[in-house]
């Protein structure tokens, strides 16, 4: 297999996290970094080890070295930057939600297939050792047939500007609400019968809280909830009829708590992180391009087009749309 050349488009916040993470990791070369502000690149270069800085994303992409491109600028940039990448030749792994809409992710695949380059949105809770290990105890019905999924997440954002700003895509439901939908779809399914939901706006226009409500075809319900207004439990729990599963911090859970009926003590299972729980997206991409193959099994391309597909559909009931588009 061959050792990539991991870059990183963006010195924000999150990159911090994931040039953290792989300074750390066996699989990818820590390569390059580039920031708008060279003095950013260099920075975070030298704290984490990476090669190589740049002052400019078209720099970064010239460099013939480059193998893998994470993108982690606000989602209302992924798609010029994703496209940016595809069209000099970069395979790409692209911070939640890969696009703001359906028809540029669809754009964007498009790409990606034509050039015959890898291409992944890195929704980081689809590749958590803890999927397979609750699909599993789902699965052993420890709890019965599982009936209901309720979600809570919410966190105070309401001071961060690309949150607030329609200009940016604003708005709890793309930067937050993905995680619980993708809660539901990963255990839940796709086959929903009918939604339910409302928001809340703010005076600019984006949404601030929404509450969604899934019904499946098998009779299953889905109860999310998310805010940027203040903070909440952040915490899915599966309730079937002998008992229920508990997740704190669910869309980066490191244990399951298995509850039965009449008992008040957990059975706890402990899925600690390798780092920091970013390294399961780099691994899965990895893997997927030393095979040959353009998305991660985790994250099929039609999965993630379909979650986007849920999400205009929630904005254009509520009457949001972004000046962009």
């Amino acid at each position: 297999m061959k050792k990539l050349n991991f870059a990183i488009l963006c010195a924000g916040n999150i990159a911090g996290k994931m040039a953290k993470t792989v300074s750390r990791m066996n699989e990818v070369t820590p390569y390059a970094i580039a920031a708008r502000e060279l003095s950013r690149a260099r920075n975070m270069a030298g704290q984490y080890g990476f090669q190589k800085a740049y002052g400019s994303y078209e720099e970064l992409l010239n460099d013939e070295n480059v193998d893998l491109v994470y993108i982690a600028s606000p989602h209302s940039h992924h798609y010029e930057h994703a496209k940016l990448c595809l069209e000099h030749g970069k395979h790409v792994l692209c911070e939640k939600p890969l696009t703001v809409n359906q028809k540029q992710a669809e754009d964007l695949f498009s790409l990606a297939e034509s050039k015959q380059l890898f291409l992944s949105e890195a929704m980081w809770t689809r590749f958590m050792p803890f999927a397979d290990k609750l699909r599993e105890t789902l699965d052993s019905r420890v709890i019965g047939e599982p009936l209901t999924l309720t979600v809570s997440f919410g966190q105070n954002l309401r001071h961060i500007e690309r949150v607030v700003n329609p200009e940016l895509a604003g708005g709890v439901l793309l930067d937050m609400g993905i995680y619980p939908l993708t809660f539901a779809s990963m255990f839940f399914g796709d086959d929903i019968a009918q939604i339910q939901s409302s928001c809340v706006k703010t005076n600019r226009g984006v949404d601030s809280q929404d509450s969604v409500t899934l019904t499946f075809k098998n009779g299953r319900m889905a109860v999310l909830n998310f805010t940027f207004l203040c903070p909440y439990e952040n915490r899915a729990v599966i309730y079937g009829e002998k008992g229920r599963i508990v997740l704190d911090q669910f869309y980066m859970a490191q244990s399951i708590q298995v509850y039965l009926n009449g008992e008040t003590e957990p059975e706890i299972i402990s899925l600690p992180h390798d780092f920091t729980g970013y390294e399961y997206e780099v691994r899965a991409a990895v893997k997927a391009i030393d095979s040959g193959k353009r998305a991660c099994e985790e994250i099929p391309h039609q999965e993630t087009l379909r979650l986007l597909g849920l999400m205009d559909q929630l904005r254009a009931e509520w009457g949001i749309h972004y000046p962009f588009e």
